[in-house]
């Protein structure tokens, strides 16, 4: 995917663009993440704190570690979500994407299937990356078809790998590769 970056790291898509995320998107982040229907679909789904999102930033943001971006809305710029790449590890040339549509009203308008691809972008061609993996609850169908969609394919199917909401639950590890020879 050819995308383009602006000199301030956005990104943009068809419907949306990137921004990438600041301290002052904390209270946003940290609103989102709480609500029911973003925290049932994550594998952590402990309640999140402004100390910690913090804490997150300036340890794994800050070091490099992760790369976070704002989904928003091309129209009404209106953020409505947020995508990031974690456990960046240069020596490897890999990193674990993840996502989360925080306005209910945004879900299934296609805005993660067009963060995911616009985030692959990045992490390929500007962090040269080789693989970008992910994992996601085998019973959230939507996100699956979502990653799918945006050219992840499962590599492994893990049987009852976490405990959440008093089950065992399973969990699909998906992943895509760089095409270009060692990420470069």
């Amino acid at each position: 995917m050819v995308m383009s970056m602006e000199e301030n790291g956005m990104l943009f898509g068809k419907e949306i663009y990137l921004r990438p995320m600041t301290e002052e998107d904390t209270d946003l982040i940290v609103l989102w993440r709480n609500r029911e229907f973003v925290r049932r679909n994550f594998i952590y789904q402990k309640p999140f704190t402004r100390e910690g999102h913090l804490k997150w930033i300036h340890t794994m943001v800050d070091a490099g570690k992760v790369v976070q971006f704002m989904i928003c809305e091309n129209a009404s710029k209106r953020p409505v979500g947020s995508v990031y790449l974690r456990d960046i590890i240069q020596e490897h040339k890999r990193a674990e994407y993840g996502i989360f549509i925080g306005e209910e009203d945004a879900i299934g308008r296609g805005y993660g299937t067009q963060a995911v691809k616009l985030i692959v972008a990045y992490g390929f061609e500007y962090l040269h990356l080789h693989k970008i993996m992910l994992r996601v609850l085998a019973k959230n169908e939507r996100a699956r078809k979502s990653y799918e969609k945006a050219g992840f394919v499962q590599e492994a199917y893990l049987k009852d790998e976490v405990f959440l909401q008093g089950a065992f639950q399973d969990v699909i590890y998906m992943a895509m590769i760089n095409e270009k020879k060692n990420g470069e």
